[in-house]
């Protein structure tokens, strides 16, 4: 399938400090990609350049076929995102942020009266939608983000943190929700800490440490990388080998002998 993301050579440095080195990768419409690292890695970093919420030193982003330095609203409308901590207008009910957000995108009304009543109803907000946003609990926040994101449709969507707050069964249908948008076509690009949703979900993964690609590809691919064939050994595992979190390891060694 063809591309709707790509990255090629994207650096980002903050005075002699570089959070972003030269990364290259692509992700396909249909899709789901997953973006790892520990904390301070770069991940949040490459997210605000994709979303035009950084400008990269140097490097190209496409969206969709469309350079965003060249024509940065058109990538911006052909993109959903979802945020790691979403900020919302809390004076406005549930269905008026969604209609704020669904103008922004010049979504026609009809589409959002089905589309929004959909996502409303399948996460329990549809008796909430007249209430102010102020009276949501975080759980509640998060499912109207979900909302506003899933009723856009975009060729690409960029989450990071995605099930934050969210109880069991919202996780589910939201996971449901990303499978159902990739085999429409749409290109998914996830960021997380939850390495079993990782894991689960994404066709193939990337791993970062220092602001630089360590590894790319599927489940099959990184146990390659790693050194393994083993189809017993998960994500955790290649995840602490690859970015030398060796520490940890000796720590939880130490917490079973005990």
């Amino acid at each position: 399938m063809e591309p709707i993301l790509q990255l090629r050579k994207l650096r980002k440095s903050f005075a002699d400090f570089t959070a972003v080195n030269d990364i290259s990768l692509e992700v396909a419409a249909g899709e789901i990609f997953a973006f790892l690292g520990p904390n301070g890695a770069g991940k949040t970093t490459t997210i605000k350049i994709l979303t035009g919420l950084l400008q990269a030193d140097s490097g190209t982003v496409l969206i969709n076929g469309k350079s965003l330095t060249e024509q940065p609203l058109a990538c911006k409308q052909d993109t959903g995102y979802v945020p790691d901590r979403p900020w919302l207008f809390e004076k406005l009910t549930g269905n008026e942020y969604l209609k704020f957000i669904a103008s922004l995108y010049q979504l026609p009304e009809q589409q959002f009266n089905t589309a929004s009543q959909h996502y409303l109803e399948l996460f329990d907000l549809g008796k909430w939608q007249d209430h102010l946003i102020e009276s949501y609990s975080h759980g509640m926040r998060q499912k109207l983000i979900m909302t506003s994101v899933f009723i856009l449709n975009q060729p690409l969507m960029i989450i990071d943190e995605p099930m934050v707050g969210l109880d069991p069964k919202s996780a589910r249908i939201v996971k449901e929700l990303f499978k159902q948008k990739a085999a429409e076509g749409t290109a998914i690009f996830l960021s997380t800490h939850s390495l079993e949703i990782a894991e689960e979900l994404c066709h193939r993964i990337a791993i970062i440490t220092d602001g630089t690609l360590r590894v790319i590809g599927t489940m099959e691919e990184l146990r390659k990388q790693a050194g393994t064939t083993d189809h017993a050994v998960d994500l955790e595992k290649i995840f602490l080998d690859l970015t030398g979190a060796w520490e940890m390891q000796q720590v939880i060694a130490a917490l079973k002998e005990d």
